[in-house]
């Protein structure tokens, strides 16, 4: 274990992007357009009764933080916006981005500020930012504050997908303000008071596609370059990429470096499909540079299988972000990247060539992935694609939740004659929503599925138990449902958080099977089936 801090002041800020990247001129915080800077000057609103509800020990520990630090005065004050600490220099940065396939122009920190950069003692670089802690230059005609609804759901979410080994931006703190802000959850003309609250998020970096797109849609190629520059030799250190003779990375480094971001996209997203995670709002400004899940509005977890599904009620009717469309806009997503890049590289086959790794490597970590779930040791392209096809079809055919039907799979028995039908069944039937409007066409596919699996597994050098030792570690036990989220929230705004922390714990051990967590693995109950904030969210979710 790393020395750990009993100070918040023994932490060391870097700073680099304030300190490297062009600053606005102008130092009042007020809405407006803003040319040739990457971030204004900001700092977070003052809270009036700040509170401590929740921290990741595990982040802290990452910051090099004692935890004993978390529960101290100056902790809460310090990530509810009240106190800044001398090193620190709070901003919010400028991007654009598309929206729901359309150019939305500036858009920027609307409601998150950036405290400063951490080295921590392994020289390992943590951006610390505020979600709700009072408006910004970027803010438009909203207030920069959040509700404790979606301050639990970000906070939560952040935390769940990282141990669940996935790609993603962190979370420290949770933090109540003492206020409170209307909100319009559904957007009907219905505002309603709710709890005030701010998180901190934390990651390498905070930089999106948008950051890229809205110099180059200013045609700022000057600040396009400079910002280029500036992610390649921070957030990408490890590729050690050559400069030339102006220091400045060449057009060859700036595409290898875009190839990079396209993998890494990639990936992320197969996880995302792994766990039947929906991010809900993949717009351009949400896609971040590292790589890593970003922004967790309406997003949900498959309950049913369906890959038409969309958590976001904004989306309900083009359905651009369901489940199923993920890879699809993220390739998108990644062009609109190298249609900002182009004024720099003026050739479009060598962005085109970058592009490509992207689908390359989500066919082959898809591959592998799809193989782990199904517990082979490797995909076999001559059976195990139509293997996983028919399997999805078989889910989608009737009612099943994905997460659960995974995790029984991986019980049923490889055996010279597998099981019988009637066992087998038994088996998988914790993972339908209505087992009594299961067919007898039905249960015969799903027999006929059943032995070609088998077959399939025949063909393994692992036994029954190596194989279900191997699922579990890929097919999660618990997921961060919806219904449990609202469950947690609804306590929270009674004024009892120890749900938020009891839900934390489970969620740190997804893959475990604890028979004292066993609520937390059922499937979704049919009174949360359509209640709000259970099944679809709205972006102020």
């Amino acid at each position: 274990m790393s020395q750990l801090y009993h100070s918040l002041d023994d932490l060391k800020f870097d700073n680099s992007f304030v300190n490297t990247l062009p600053a606005d001129p102008i130092e009042d915080n007020y809405c407006r357009q803003v040319s040739n800077a990457s971030f204004s000057n900001v700092r977070p609103k003052l809270s009036s009764a700040p509170k401590l509800i929740s921290f990741s020990a595990e982040m802290a520990e990452a910051l090099n933080l004692h935890e004993s630090v978390c529960s101290t005065k100056t902790f809460t004050e310090v990530f509810s916006g009240n106190k800044v600490l001398s090193e620190m220099h709070p901003c919010a940065t400028v991007y654009g981005g598309h929206q729901f396939g359309n150019w939305a122009g500036q858009l920027g920190d609307g409601r998150a500020i950036n405290l400063g950069e951490v080295l921590t003692i392994d020289n390992t670089r943590w951006t610390l930012q505020l979600k709700g802690a009072g408006p910004t230059p970027y803010s438009r005609t909203a207030d920069g504050l959040a509700v404790l609804r979606s301050s639990i759901r970000e906070y939560l979410c952040s935390e769940a997908m990282y141990h669940l080994g996935i790609p993603t931006t962190r979370a420290l703190s949770i933090c109540l303000t003492g206020e409170e802000v209307e909100r319009d959850m559904f957007y009907d003309g219905n505002p309603k008071k709710e709890l005030g609250a701010v998180v901190c998020r934390v990651a390498p970096s905070f930089t999106r596609f948008g950051h890229f797109q809205l110099p180059a849609a200013m045609q700022n190629y000057d600040l396009l370059r400079k910002l280029i520059d500036y992610t390649i030799r921070f957030d990408f250190p490890e590729m050690d990429l050559p400069v030339d003779s102006a220091n400045q990375f060449s057009n060859e480094s700036i595409l290898e470096w875009f190839q990079e971001v396209c993998k890494r996209t990639a990936m992320m997203v197969v996880e995302w499909m792994r766990v039947g995670f929906v991010h809900g709002v993949m717009n351009t400004d949400n896609m971040s540079i590292l790589g890593l899940t970003i922004d967790y509005g309406p997003y949900g977890w498959l309950e049913n299988y369906d890959p038409d599904w969309t958590p976001n009620t904004t989306d309900a009717n083009g359905r651009r972000y369901r489940y199923g469309n993920q890879p699809q806009v993220a390739l998108w997503n990644l062009v609109q990247l190298a249609n900002a890049l182009y004024p720099l590289i003026k050739e479009s086959s060598p962005l085109e060539n970058a592009l490509k790794s992207y689908q390359e490597t989500y066919d082959r970590y898809n591959q592998s992935m799809l193989a782990s779930k199904l517990g082979l040791k490797e995909f076999s392209p001559k059976t195990d694609g139509k293997l996983a096809e028919d399997l999805f079809q078989l889910l989608g055919k009737v009612e099943t939740d994905m997460t659960i039907f995974f995790r029984k799979l991986a019980l049923v028995q490889k055996t010279q004659n597998f099981l019988d039908e009637e066992t087998a069944y038994k088996i998988l039937l914790p993972a339908y929503y209505k087992p009594n409007e299961n067919t007898n066409q039905y249960k015969s596919d799903l027999n006929i599925w059943l032995k070609s699996y088998n077959r399939r597994l025949q063909d393994e050098r692992s036994s029954a138990d190596e194989r279900q030792r191997a699922m579990d570690q890929v097919n999660p036990n618990y997921v961060f449902r919806n219904y449990l989220a609202q469950l947690a929230i609804d306590e929270a705004s009674t004024g009892n958080f120890q749900p938020v922390n009891d839900l934390l714990s489970v969620l740190k051990k997804p893959y475990a099977s604890d028979e004292n967590n066993h609520e937390y693995a059922h499937k979704r109950p049919e009174w949360a089936r359509h209640r709000p904030g259970c099944s679809m969210l709205s972006c102020s979710s």
